[in-house]
């Protein structure tokens, strides 16, 4: 048997195969994702029944970049002031963003909850915030966060068991987590929202059949940089992919992220004969004349070593190396939705770069430099 192209046993001697199965499994798990928020409906509906001032989505790493994606839609469904601020920022500077006159709901992702700063942002607000609500959205039902107590009401919502990833590299646990805060966010149109589940999972399984040979070769092309472009939602998409083709080379790959408007203001001059840069497409018609402005743009300047357009749909002919399209029979899927499929291109770049780079992708970092859950920081008493 075959995953990603690959025969088993032969990802198996390669420290490759956690990886490979974890990455290939997202459509099946956005389904079982859906079944689970549907399940648990009335029950999340009762606990967000309540009044907040605001919302704080939260995590470390990958997890803080599911916020990234998800705070317009929280913004616009839930008509509260919405942000997205990594656990790593709440622990060393909780008076810039929790208040003592505030209701707070904090909606923690972790994959694991053990990261000692997902507590530690938890214990700050409770203790700083006149009330705080804790929403838990994690893979671990036994993790530190998802068996804390709270001063108030908590809810912790777990995924399933198979999104609580192996191998270094979030891939699964991020998605599906993004998927539960899409639909948490929207709750009171969940029947409606089990077709934008279903085509984001035909997405992404259309990626993964038609796409993952093309992504094999253009991570085969000697490229030492690559930078990874998104607008809205998408630019969250563009932080995590940057984040998995690095970590998986084990920073042998040096990778930025930035939106399509803001890579004119000085960071377009990182591009050069080395770079590789992925254009991961909005599929709405405003952004998009923003987007193609910018890669039209891109012909001024140094050249890249290869540019990679990722669309549901493309609206203009591209003068770019390598493409990927999936829309089915012209269907338009939801913005915050392109989310899901819009990430696997830059998790498969990720691995076969590394599988490319002569690493391990379940365990990439030969220095032990990263692990699968941070070790060695320290959680200091908060100064009265």
């Amino acid at each position: 048997m075959k995953t990603l192209g690959i025969d088993n046993n032969q990802l198996k001697a390669l420290e490759a195969f956690h990886t490979a199965n974890e990455i290939n499994q997202q459509p099946t798990m956005w389904r079982k994702t859906w079944d689970i928020i549907d399940a648990r409906k009335p029950e999340i509906t009762t606990f967000l029944d309540k009044k907040f001032d605001k919302i704080i989505l939260t995590g470390a790493g990958t997890s803080a970049y599911v916020g990234e994606s998800l705070i317009g839609s929280f913004l616009r469904e839930r008509d509260l002031c919405t942000y997205a601020i990594p656990t790593t920022n709440l622990v060393s500077h909780p008076h810039n963003y929790f208040a003592a006159d505030e209701i707070v709901l904090l909606v923690s992702f972790a994959r694991s909850g053990n990261s000692p700063e997902s507590k530690a942002a938890a214990d700050l607000a409770d203790t700083i915030c006149k009330e705080c609500y804790h929403l838990i959205i994690t893979c671990n039902p036994q993790g530190t966060l998802a068996l804390r107590d709270s001063k108030l009401e908590k809810l912790v919502v777990c995924l399933p068991k198979e999104t609580n990833d192996k191998s270094l590299a979030m891939t699964s646990s991020y998605t599906c987590m993004l998927l539960a805060g899409l639909l948490i966010g929207r709750l009171y149109k969940l029947d409606q929202l089990k077709s934008q589940v279903e085509l984001a999972a035909l997405y992404g399984q259309e990626i993964l059949d038609s796409y993952t040979t093309l992504l094999s070769e253009i991570a085969k092309l000697p490229f030492k940089r690559a930078v990874f472009l998104g607008s809205g939602p998408m630019l969250g998409t563009a932080t995590e992919a940057s984040l998995k083709l690095q970590e998986l080379t084990d920073g042998r790959i040096l990778c930025k992220h930035e939106s399509f408007l803001g890579f004119r203001h000085g960071p377009k001059a990182v591009v050069d004969g080395d770079t590789l840069v992925v254009y991961i497409l909005s599929n709405n018609e405003y952004v998009s004349k923003y987007e193609h402005d910018l890669l039209f743009a891109m012909k001024k300047g140094k050249k890249a070593r290869a540019q990679l357009a990722i669309a549901e749909r493309l609206d203009y002919e591209l003068d770019v190396d390598y493409k990927i399209q999936y829309t089915l029979n012209g269907q338009l899927i939801d913005e915050s939705f392109m989310t899901l499929p819009g990430i696997l291109p830059g998790q498969l770049l990720g691995f076969f770069k590394s599988l490319n780079e002569g690493l391990m992708p379940d365990t990439p970092s030969s220095s032990g430099a990263i692990s699968r859950v941070v070790q060695g920081v320290n959680i200091y008493q908060l100064p009265k």
